[in-house]
């Protein structure tokens, strides 16, 4: 498929401070793209250089095959047309929902921009909302409409900067699945940027995790979750413990991780040994004989969440059905699946 949005080794400068460095990035048409990371490693400098608010001091942008920006060029935000979901959602306080969805379609006789604002109120649920006004509205009922507002004017990508982080959290998750069965069904092209892995996981099809302005690593949610190339990806995406280990020293914990099969494959590299155990590789089984003291639980619904301890008092986590209650100090029998243990490089450690 033809990608209709590339960009090519992009970097984006504020005075002698670099902001974003040499990022590559693209999305197919119908793609859902998310920039994660923390506060300040530059993503939201990035959505904005695709938006066209900033200027690149290196490499290119594509939308559509065409260049939008280069280090000689700006094309302006107004003609690439690119829509945008905010943070505050920026509604219009005075207009109501209809005349906020179709603030960008001026350019449309009255008969097609009726037409689009009601087929946009469809889509989003907001048929009986149209003569109210922001105040009057949820928060779930505002995201719609600025979602609505940004997708009226039919373009060439969507970008959405942190766009549910004023919602609790139980309404952002059940709208980041809404919001992309939307987008899938209308074939929409977006970026999400978010510092919230869960958002990230349950929305895009492509995530790029961003460091101090670096792509750390970029793929499908799955990939990056499953096989974290260093420390900072694995905790950043998802929970789980990384715990060190010397080969020879911990003979009990070598034969359940399968450190015996790893150190077959090349000894010189695992003198010292680092691993990824997420709570789902710790597997309570009744007939181990690896018994683990549990230090501290916590009451998730369905299940406990049992942090357990190591032979060397390293710790782990482990999930157990509700229905299986355990105070700590007590142990647990668990076995590890060797399958999904991820081995970390000490030279990537992050």
């Amino acid at each position: 498929m033809a990608k209709q949005l590339e960009l090519d080794q992009v970097s984006v400068r504020y005075g002698q401070y670099t902001a974003a460095r040499e990022v590559s990035f693209a999305l197919e048409t119908g793609e859902i793209g998310c920039l994660l990371g923390p506060s300040g490693c530059g993503k939201t400098t990035l959505l904005r250089a695709i938006a066209g608010f900033e200027p690149l001091f290196a490499g290119q942008i594509k939308l559509h095959e065409k260049i939008i920006s280069n280090q000689g060029m700006t094309l302006a935000p107004e003609s690439r047309r690119v829509g945008m979901v905010f943070q505050d959602f920026a509604l219009f306080p005075h207009l109501t929902v209809s005349q906020n969805i179709g603030f960008g379609l001026q350019g449309l006789d009255r008969r097609n921009r009726s037409a689009r604002i009601t087929q946009m109120q469809k889509l989003v649920d907001l048929e009986a909302q149209g003569d109210r006004y922001p105040h009057e509205l949820s928060g779930g009922q505002q995201q719609r409409v600025a979602l609505a507002r940004a997708l009226a004017p039919e373009p060439e990508i969507l970008l959405m900067d942190e766009p549910f982080s004023s919602l609790d959290t139980e309404l952002r998750e059940q709208l980041a699945r809404e919001v992309r069965d939307l987008l899938k069904a209308n074939s929409v092209t977006a970026i999400l940027v978010t510092h919230n892995q869960r958002e990230a996981l349950a929305m895009a099809d492509q995530i790029a995790l961003i460091k101090e302005g670096r792509i750390v690593q970029s793929g499908s949610p799955s990939a990056v979750y499953r096989q974290p190339l260093n420390a900072f990806v694995a905790r950043f995406i998802g929970q789980g413990a990384i715990i060190e280990l010397s080969l020879g020293e911990h003979s009990l914990l070598e034969a359940h991780l399968g450190l015996t099969e790893l150190a077959a494959q090349d000894p010189s590299e695992l003198k010292r040994v680092r691993l990824l155990i997420r709570p789902e590789h710790v597997i309570y089984t009744p007939e181990s004989d690896l018994q683990l003291s549990i230090l501290g639980c916590e009451f998730q619904g369905a299940c406990y969440r049992y942090e357990l301890a190591l032979p060397d008092r390293q710790t782990v986590q482990c999930l157990v059905p509700s229905e299986m209650e355990l105070d700590p100090g007590a142990t647990l029998p668990v076995r590890f699946d060797r399958k999904q243990l991820v081995q970390l490089r000490d030279e990537l450690a992050g």
